[in-house]
């Protein structure tokens, strides 16, 4: 399914403490400078729209949320309804996500990764570019502390059984561990844009969780 129009964004709103550029990023990543206090750490891959991002911040403010999104416009986006709910524990980094992993989060800092209806890459000479492949998973071993968690979900029950493989086969991490479907209480009380639409097109969600063992 693909993605509708966004809707624009007040050029007056200042993302300025919201929005960052995988280019121009601290040489070390800090995340009491970049918040402003010592508190765990969670990072999703791929935040589209932000509506995670907004509803994590929001449900958890105990604890700091980046997201990276690879889609400048989308970037802005999640950044500018960051900004205008005024949540402090929330970043938005436009850039790829597998760059920012690789030179940027160091080991054990991550409580969190959050991978949530990736592009599924469908043709077959295509599917080496499918974010959650070997290296990247090696990374979210690598920067996850101990019970640290990372959570897929997908629409595309053959990414979610060959990633189940891969993640068998490459890294330590304890799953998959199920996850149970919740009924929504409203509208929008969904993990993201892509389950709300699956959702009510009646269609299966994929859901596992993985966690870092001592």
């Amino acid at each position: 399914m693909g993605r509708r129009a966004l809707r624009k964004v007040d050029p007056k709103l200042d993302l300025s403490r919201h929005w960052l550029d995988a280019e121009k990023l601290p040489p070390k990543f800090d995340a009491a400078d970049l918040f402003g206090r010592q508190a765990p750490v969670e990072v999703e891959v791929g935040s589209g729209k932000g509506l995670f991002l907004t509803a994590a911040c929001t449900s958890q403010p105990d604890h700091d949320f980046i997201g990276i999104e690879l889609a400048k416009k989308y970037a802005h986006y999640a950044a500018s309804r960051l900004a205008k709910a005024v949540i402090p524990n929330g970043k938005m980094i436009s850039g790829d996500a597998l760059r920012v992993f690789r030179e940027w989060i160091p080991d054990g800092s991550l409580a969190a990764v959050h991978v949530y209806f990736p592009d599924p890459w469908w043709k077959a000479r295509h599917k080496k570019r499918r974010v959650l492949n070997e290296v990247f998973l090696g990374d979210v071993e690598r920067t996850l502390i101990v019970n640290g968690r990372l959570h897929f979900w997908t629409d595309v029950e053959e990414y979610y059984q060959t990633t189940l493989e891969l993640i068998a086969a490459t890294v330590k991490l304890v799953g998959p561990l199920a996850v149970p479907e919740r009924t929504a209480e409203h509208d929008l009380d969904y993990r993201t844009h892509f389950e709300r639409r699956t959702r009510k097109s009646d269609l299966p969600v994929y859901r596992a969780e993985f966690l870092k063992p001592d």
